[in-house]
C-alpha cells in the first residue's frame, strides 16, 4: 500500500511517470462510482415517472431534499480518506483501520439522528419546500421510507474514504455498481411487480444503500482482522473525526450556499432563464464529477505522502496533478463548445430556453481549465488535513460571490452574467487555493497533522 519515497537519482521524467500512474489508477475508477451515484436517482426518475405527473412530482421534491441532505455530510468521506492515507504512509495499516472505524461509527450515530428528525418532520418540511396538495402524499411517502436508508449513506460515505485512504477506488466501483443495478432491479419489482407505487421505489433504494454499506462493512472488518484492529466504537476517536470533518462541513455548507443563491437568482430571470439555469447546472455537475476523480486522487496519494514524511513527493505529486487539472480542464472546455448544439436539444425543444443557454455554456467552457486547478488543489489540501483553511476560503469566496451574483438582475445580464459570477467564484477559489498551496503551510507530515 506504502508508496517508495521520491529519491534524488529519480529523473523528472521517472518522476512523471509514476505520478501518473498513481492518479490514472486512483481516479479512473473513483470517477466510474462517481457517476454511478446520480444514476441511483434517475433510475428512480425513470420508473416512477410512469406512475403520474403528482408521483414524479413528489419524487422531485424528496429526492431533492434526501439528497442534499446526504450531500452536506460529505466530509465523512473526505475526512476519513486524508486520516486513513497518513496511517498508510506512516506504514501503521492497524492505526488506518481503526481510524477508518471511527469515521464509520460517526457516520452511524449521524445517521441515526438525522433519522429522527426526518421521520417526523417530514410533512412539515415537503409543505416548506412547496409541494403542491397532490404530489405532497408521494413526497411524504418517499422521504419517510428512503429516510430509513440514511444511515446506510452515511456508512457509505465513511467507508469509501476508508479504501481510498487505503489507496483503492477499484471497490467502491464495484460497489456502486452492484447497488445501481440492485437499486434498478428491486424498484421495478416493488413498483410494478408488488404493486407498491412511490413506496416500492423507496424501499428499493433504502434496500440497495443498506446492501452497498453491509459490502463495505465486510471489506473494512476483513481488513482490521487482518491488521488485529479494533471495531469497537472509540469514543475519543469518534470525537476526533468529527472534529477534524468540521471545518470541511463549512466548506460544504458553503458552496451549497452559493448554488442555491445562483438557482435563486436564475429563478427572478424568468422560466427561460431557470430551466436553461438547470441544463447547464446538469452539465456543470458532469463536469465536475470527472474533476473530482483527480482530487479524489489527490486527497488519497497527498495523505499517503505526508504520512510518510516524504514532502518531495508530496510537491511533485501536487505539482503534476495541478497539470492533470488544467489539462482535463481545457479537453472538457472544448467538449463543451463541441457539443452545445447536440446537447441542448436533448434537454429542450424550446428554441429560447436554448438560445438563454447557448452563450452561457461558453463562460462554463472557457472556466474549465480553472476549475480543474481548483478541483485538484481542493483534494490536495483535504489529503493534507487542512481543513480550517478550506473552510475560511470558502467563507471567503461566498463572501465575493453573493453581491455579485444578487446585483445581476438589476443589471439585466441575465443569465450569461450570472454563470460569468460563477466563474468569478471559481477563480476566487483558485486564487486562495493556489496562495496555500503556494505558501507550503499545507504541508505537515507524521501519521496525524
Amino acid at each position: 500500500m506504502t508508496q517508495a519515497p521520491s529519491t534524488p537519482e529519480a529523473t523528472p521524467k521517472a518522476v512523471r511517470r509514476r505520478h501518473d500512474r498513481e492518479i490514472i489508477a486512483l481516479a479512473v475508477p473513483a470517477f466510474g462510482a462517481l457517476v454511478a451515484e446520480p444514476l441511483f436517482v434517475m433510475a428512480d426518475t425513470a420508473i416512477v415517472g410512469h406512475l403520474g405527473t403528482a408521483q414524479l412530482a413528489g419524487l422531485g421534491v424528496a429526492s431533492a431534499l434526501l439528497m442534499t441532505g446526504v450531500s452536506i455530510f460529505v466530509f465523512l468521506a473526505y475526512a476519513t480518506t486524508a486520516a486513513v492515507a497518513r496511517r498508510v504512509g506512516a506504514g501503521d495499516m492497524q492505526s488506518a483501520i481503526r481510524q477508518g472505524m471511527d469515521g464509520i461509527w460517526l457516520a452511524l450515530l449521524i445517521g441515526v439522528a438525522v433519522v429522527a428528525v426526518i421521520v417526523p418532520t417530514a410533512p412539515a418540511v415537503i409543505d416548506l419546500f412547496g409541494a403542491s396538495a397532490t404530489a405532497a402524499p408521494h413526497a411524504i411517502t418517499y422521504l419517510r421510507i428512503s429516510a430509513i436508508g440514511i444511515p446506510a449513506m452515511l456508512v457509505v460515505l465513511a467507508a469509501t474514504g476508508v479504501l481510498r485512504g487505503l489507496q483503492d477506488t477499484r471497490t467502491p466501483l464495484y460497489v456502486a455498481i452492484a447497488g445501481f443495478v440492485a437499486n434498478a432491479l428491486l424498484n421495478v419489482g416493488l413498483v410494478y411487480g408488488a404493486g407498491l407505487g412511490i413506496a416500492g421505489s423507496a424501499w428499493g433504494t433504502a434496500i440497495a444503500q443498506v446492501g452497498m454499506a453491509v459490502a463495505y462493512l465486510v471489506v473494512v472488518v476483513r481488513g482490521a482482522r487482518r491488521h488485529h484492529a479494533s471495531l469497537r466504537p472509540d469514543a475519543a476517536g469518534i470525537r476526533a473525526c468529527a472534529q477534524a470533518g468540521a471545518p470541511l462541513l463549512v466548506r460544504t455548507l458553503s458552496l451549497r450556499a452559493i448554488m442555491i443563491i445562483a438557482t435563486a437568482v436564475a429563478a427572478r430571470l424568468g422560466d427561460a432563464d431557470i430551466a436553461a439555469h438547470q441544463i447547464i447546472l446538469t452539465l456543470w455537475s458532469l463536469l465536475a464529477f470527472a474533476l473530482d476523480a483527480i482530487a479524489i486522487a489527490g486527497q488519497a496519494i497527498i495523505g499517503r505522502y505526508l504520512g510518510a514524511g516524504d514532502t518531495d513527493g508530496a510537491r511533485d505529486a501536487c505539482r503534476r496533478m495541478v497539470q492533470w487539472g488544467v489539462a482535463s480542464g481545457v479537453v472538457l472546455g472544448l467538449l463543451v463548445v463541441a457539443a452545445r448544439p447536440v446537447f441542448l436539444p436533448l434537454f429542450t425543444s424550446d428554441t429560447t430556453v436554448q438560445d438563454a443557454a447557448f452563450i452561457a455554456l461558453l463562460v462554463v467552457a472557457v472556466s474549465q481549465p480553472v476549475s480543474g486547478v481548483v478541483f485538484v488543489l481542493d483534494g490536495v489540501l483535504m489529503g493534507a488535513g487542512d481543513g480550517p483553511y478550506l473552510a475560511w476560503a470558502m467563507l471567503a469566496t461566498l463572501a465575493v460571490f453573493t453581491p455579485v451574483a444578487l446585483l445581476v438582475p438589476s443589471f439585466g445580464g441575465g443569465l450569461t452574467a450570472l454563470w460569468g459570477a460563477m466563474a468569478l467564484m471559481m477563480a476566487v477559489r483558485m486564487i486562495t487555493l493556489w496562495l496555500r498551496a503556494r505558501s507550503g503551510r499545507w504541508i505537515v507530515t507524521g501519521a496525524t497533522r
